[in-house]
């Protein structure tokens, strides 16, 4: 069953009031992070915090940030974060096959000495830097033994940190790398990538609203957010419409007779409707039955 990813909060890894109240709000995951937002001289605290927190929730969907591969941080982080009650690793600053394949061992090894099922840990790789959006097909389609990656996320911050410019409004230095991301994802038979957080104004609204639609109309489907006020607009833009399900059920069902007429397409409503179509049509309802299921 696919997740239901139209929102996942951050909340530092060492604030444990933070934490509680972030499973408390309407986001799709929690995200624990344990890098950027913990300073170097809590990280030991954070894991714990991580170990004693997160088996309370289990029933909602957890993802651990940890620190990257090429720091002394990772392995311990691992230790804390390989959980039943965890879903997910995150993974920063994934440059090349090479870290996936890497990361892959470690978590079979903790698995395995855990006791916990091989490739119960997703991994939901972060893309930041230039590296990573040239090597972002070969990044999503590595073979691992169990399968890991689930999807990607978009981190627009060190990106245009990297590539020296500056994150505007419009998000026009965005497009080609969020365009590749969600391209490589769809050709590789992954999940859809979940989008950058908007940071220049938490509390602008309407330019979260905007830079939102842009991904979502690029093949997102949902965003990284740093603030419980921006979950609901989030959540909002990355659901469908009620005319869209209604219509997703009107094309499931009327290209299901025709089907079992011998037909392999037809018109509705002046639409051509062929297999791509429908296929988008039941995602559609995957993801409004998922939301349901969530109320």
């Amino acid at each position: 069953m696919a997740l239901l990813l139209r929102t996942a909060l951050f909340v530092p890894g060492n604030r444990p009031n933070r934490i509680e109240k972030a499973f408390d709000t309407q986001a799709d995951a929690i995200i624990v992070d344990l890098e950027d937002a913990v300073p170097l001289s809590e990280k030991d605290i954070a894991r714990s915090v991580v170990g004693e927190k997160i088996s309370k929730f289990a029933r909602r969907l957890t993802i651990i940030r940890i620190n990257g591969l090429e720091t002394q941080f990772v392995k311990g982080d691992l230790e804390s974060a390989v959980e039943a009650s965890v879903d997910g690793i995150m993974l920063p600053k994934v440059n090349s096959p090479e870290d996936i394949r890497e990361i892959n061992r470690l978590l079979c090894e903790l698995e395995k000495t855990k006791g916990l099922p091989e490739g119960s840990i997703l991994l939901f790789p972060l893309i930041e830097s230039a590296a990573a959006i040239q090597n972002i097909y070969e990044i999503v389609s590595t073979q691992t033994k169990p399968k890991r990656v689930y999807t990607v996320a978009f981190g627009a911050a060190d990106y245009t940190l990297d590539m020296g410019v500056e994150m505007t409004m419009t998000g026009g230095e965005l497009h080609y790398a969020r365009s590749k991301i969600a391209i490589a994802c769809r050709a590789a038979g992954i999940a859809p990538p979940i989008d950058t957080p908007f940071m220049i104004d938490i509390n602008n609204t309407d330019a979260l609203v905007s830079d939102a639609k842009r991904a979502n109309e690029l093949g997102f489907r949902g965003k990284l957010v740093i603030h419980p006020k921006q979950i609901e607009p989030c959540n909002q833009i990355f659901s469908p419409t009620p005319e869209e399900i209604d219509r997703a059920e009107k094309i499931v069902r009327e290209f299901k007779k025709a089907e079992s007429a011998g037909t392999g397409a037809i018109q509705l409503e002046g639409k051509f409707i062929d297999y791509p179509v429908v296929q988008r049509s039941r995602d559609i309802l995957e993801i409004a039955a998922a939301i349901s299921r969530k109320k």
